[in-house]
């Protein structure tokens, strides 16, 4: 049975994985890309995201790389997809990845308005309007075998968390303060109880839990 993992979400210490006022200019809210300095310089990341060459080893690359290991299809949460907001008719946004997405798999995105499937260079994206289980059972058959990474946005991290579909969450703790924005780990008293920690490694840059 494939497993649906969370990796490299990235938390501030005061418990934001998004910043404030959220746009197309600022995509992680306001400061919010300073949570994932920690991810750019890595050898996976320039190699598999911005698709250069070079780059860091070591713990932060090990994290980063998980994160691409077995992975059969993606879910994301609507705004991890784009800025826009209410109906698609009209919109072209396909996307902040390019024509050519680092996924090269099926990505399930969690809407509440319909769309055509998007097919773009290795990706199709499937805009899911009947919930997570949905998108879950979807993202299942297109990965056969192997497991599914659950992307962001928090809220969508949250949802899924709740309802005890989670089987891995990788969080990596960053050391500043972004004193407000999306919070991740809100509202999970009731499921706290299935979860246990299994990792813990720090670097300069990230404390990563598991």
């Amino acid at each position: 049975m494939s497993k649906l993992r969370v990796h490299s979400v990235s938390v501030s210490l005061d418990g934001y994985a998004a910043g404030p006022s959220q746009s197309l200019d600022n995509p992680l809210g306001v400061g919010g890309m300073q949570l994932h300095q920690w991810v750019f310089p890595t050898r996976t990341a320039q190699q598999v995201i911005f698709g250069g060459e070079g780059g860091t080893a070591g713990v932060d690359d090990e994290y980063v790389a998980r994160g691409f290991e077995g992975i059969g299809a993606t879910i994301m949460g609507r705004n991890m997809f784009g800025p826009v907001r209410g109906d698609w008719a009209g919109s072209d946004w396909n996307g902040w990845w390019g024509d050519e997405p680092a996924f090269h798999h099926p990505v399930f995105v969690l809407t509440h308005h319909e769309r055509e499937p998007l097919e773009l260079t290795g990706t199709t994206f499937h805009f899911v309007t009947d919930g997570i289980e949905s998108a879950l059972e979807q993202a299942q058959a297109a990965a056969g075998p192997l497991d599914i990474r659950l992307g962001g946005g928090a809220s969508t991290v949250q949802q899924y968390l709740r309802a005890g579909l989670v089987d891995e969450l990788h969080l990596a703790i960053v050391p500043i303060l972004l004193g407000g924005g999306e919070r991740l780990l809100d509202g999970l008293a009731d499921v706290a109880h299935l979860y246990e920690r299994t990792e813990m490694v720090a670097t300069d840059a990230a404390t990563h839990m598991v």
